[in-house]
């Protein structure tokens, strides 16, 4: 039996078609992120790529990088780049896995991956307070923001992904806004509004975005009157794999114990 995917892709690139490349103020600290991280990777990268919803966006910090969109089919020659950023798209992804596979496969042996996407702490309070206000004005509950991956979960997408080295974390941006629908503004001119699948096709009346707005204020008000949104940036590298690279140790191979190396005294656990 077929199902309908989670994301509908002709909804979201009429999204972006529709976004303001001046107020993608998230990917503007996401663009910064990327930069400091990869100045502290000890390698010059060549041959670059990037993989985003907005490639003339990033190509302004990458001049020299080959620059894709984040469709389905990503649209890099394998084994031809030594560097393959997945810039604010993996969120979006109905294969999230298929997108790494591809930039695992679009990368040089030793190569480095890095991705920067939303992840499942985002936009917490909006979720929150316009699921409440819909169920209590139509008495029902419709998606409305699009799940995002928690940061163990894109993690473990990594391994199964064949990357070597994979690491995972994030960071926390709060952005502050006059009301809900100020918030709502700035979605809509980054293109992140709702483009799920299963999503209410028609309008939504006005009293749910008022009650919204009201619990907002009423849960998570600051004390001038504005409102904080939540944005987490979730980080994954990896390396396309490589028989320099260094390789855990077998189990029980170790030459000497902790403690000795520590100068302690082991301490038993009890049963």
């Amino acid at each position: 039996m077929s199902t309908s995917p989670l994301i509908d892709r002709d909804a979201l690139l009429a999204h972006r078609r529709r976004a303001d490349t001046a107020d993608l103020f998230l990917h503007r600290a996401a663009m910064d992120d990327v930069q400091d991280r990869l100045a502290m990777v000890n390698r010059e990268f060549t041959a670059p790529a990037v993989v985003t919803p907005f490639p003339d966006f990033w190509r302004d910090a990458f001049p020299a990088a080959v620059c894709v969109a984040d469709s389905d089919t990503i649209e890099l020659q394998p084994g031809a780049h030594d560097l393959v950023i997945h810039a604010m798209g993996l969120h979006w992804a109905n294969d999230p896995v298929g997108q790494l596979i591809q930039c695992r496969r679009a990368l040089r042996e030793d190569g480095f991956f890095l991705s920067i996407a939303p992840g499942g702490q985002t936009l917490a309070q909006l979720r929150a307070v316009l699921g409440q206000a819909e169920t209590e004005i139509t008495g029902g509950l419709s998606p409305r923001i699009a799940p995002m991956g928690e940061i163990r979960e894109l993690g473990a997408l990594l391994q199964r992904a064949g990357f070597a080295l994979p690491v995972a974390d994030s960071i926390d941006l709060t952005a502050s806004y006059r009301d809900i629908y100020h918030l709502m503004h700035d979605l809509r001119a980054m293109g992140e509004t709702n483009a799920l699948s299963h999503r209410l096709r028609r309008a939504t009346g006005r009293a749910v975005f008022r009650r919204a707005g009201e619990l907002y204020q009423q849960h998570f008000g600051e004390p001038d009157g504005r409102i904080p949104a939540r944005f987490e940036l979730v980080c994954l590298t990896g390396w396309s794999p490589s028989e320099s690279q260094p390789k855990p140790l077998r189990p029980g191979s170790a030459q000497m114990r902790l403690a000795d190396a520590l100068d302690t005294t082991e301490t038993p656990l009890p049963d």
